[in-house]
C-alpha cells in the first residue's frame, strides 16, 4: 500500500492544486490512499464544509486538523457528521469531532488517521504522549496501517513523538511549521518519521502568506491582513510505501510538486 500525506494545504492556492491534480499525482506516485490536513485551508486558516466537500470529491480520503480547527463555526457539524476527519487527540472529549478515523484503501484496506497536537510554543492542551496511548488502545487489532500527524511547532517535540510511538504506528509525520524537513526517514522499529511534511499552497510567501504584509507587521507593528499568497503554487507532502501485513513502513519519500510542472 503507498500513501499520500499532503502537508497544511493553504488558502484558495492549495486547496485548488489538490482539486486540479490529485488524480495526476495519484497516478504518478501510485497512491492507494490519501490523508491532508486541511486546517489552513479557508483564506488560511480553518475549514469550511464547502473546502471540506471539494477536497473529498478531489480525492483525498481522511483529513486532520491543528489549533485553527475552529476558526470556522460552520465546520462544527461536518466535524460531527462524518467519519473520515479528526481532531487532535489530546483536545476535551467536548470539543467538537472526532479523535479517530478509520478510512478504506483502493483495495479495502484499513488505515487508521490519527491527529495530535504539541504543547511547546502551542495553546495549552492535554499531553499528546498519553492521548496517543489512550487512542491507540481503541483502534482494533484488524487495523494494522496507523497514520498519525503530530501537529507541533518544536522539532525536538516531533523527534520525541516519532521515537515514542516507533513501532506502534506506520508514521508520524508533522505539519503545522509549512516549512518542509529533509529528514525523512524509517526509525529502527519501522515508523515512517519526518519532521515536518511542508505546506501545499504558494511558496513565493512567509508560510503561505504575502510577503509585503508579513514585513509590514513585523517592521511597523501595524494591525495587517496576513492575506494569503498565490505565486509558485506546490504540493507539499510525503509518500510512505507500507507492508499491510505488518503495518511498518517500507520507505518515505519526500515531495514537492509545482503545479506549474503538471
Amino acid at each position: 500500500m503507498r500513501i499520500l500525506f499532503i502537508g497544511d494545504i493553504v488558502g484558495k492556492p492549495g486547496y485548488t492544486m489538490v482539486c486540479n491534480h490529485l488524480d495526476t499525482i495519484r497516478s504518478l506516485h501510485k497512491v492507494d490512499v490519501v490523508i491532508a490536513n486541511a486546517e489552513n485551508s479557508a483564506d488560511g486558516s480553518g475549514l469550511t464544509p464547502k473546502i471540506y466537500d471539494k477536497l473529498i470529491a478531489a480525492g483525498v480520503d481522511g483529513i486532520t486538523l491543528g489549533d485553527h480547527i475552529y476558526r470556522r463555526k460552520e465546520i462544527y457539524s461536518t466535524l460531527s457528521t462524518n467519519s473520515n476527519i479528526v481532531k487532535p487527540a489530546n483536545f476535551p472529549d467536548e470539543a467538537p469531532g472526532n479523535k479517530l478515523a478509520i478510512i478504506g484503501g483502493a483495495a479495502g484496506e484499513q488505515v487508521a488517521v490519527v491527529s495530535l497536537m504539541g504543547r511547546v510554543f502551542m495553546k495549552p492542551v492535554d499531553c499528546p504522549f498519553r492521548a496517543a496511548d489512550r487512542i491507540l488502545s481503541q483502534i482494533p487489532s484488524t487495523v494494522r496501517v496507523v497514520m498519525v500527524d503530530f501537529h507541533a511547532e518544536a522539532t525536538s517535540d516531533k523527534q520525541l513523538m516519532g521515537r515514542y510511538l516507533d513501532g506502534r504506528v506506520t508514521a508520524v509525520l508533522g505539519t503545522h511549521t509549512h516549512v518542509p524537513t529533509a529528514d525523512e526517514c524509517i526509525l529502527p522499529g519501522g515508523t515512517a518519521f519526518q519532521c515536518d511534511v511542508g505546506m501545499t499552497g504558494p511558496y513565493d510567501s512567509i508560510l503561505g502568506r504575502k510577503v509585503s504584509a508579513v514585513t509590514e507587521a513585523v517592521t511597523t507593528f501595524k494591525p495587517t491582513q496576513f492575506l494569503v499568497a498565490t505565486q509558485d503554487v506546490r504540493l507539499g507532502g510525503a509518500v510512505i510505501d507500507v507492508n499491510i501485513h505488518t503495518g511498518k513502513a517500507n520507505s518515505i519519500e519526500r515531495i514537492c510538486i509545482r503545479a506549474d510542472s503538471l
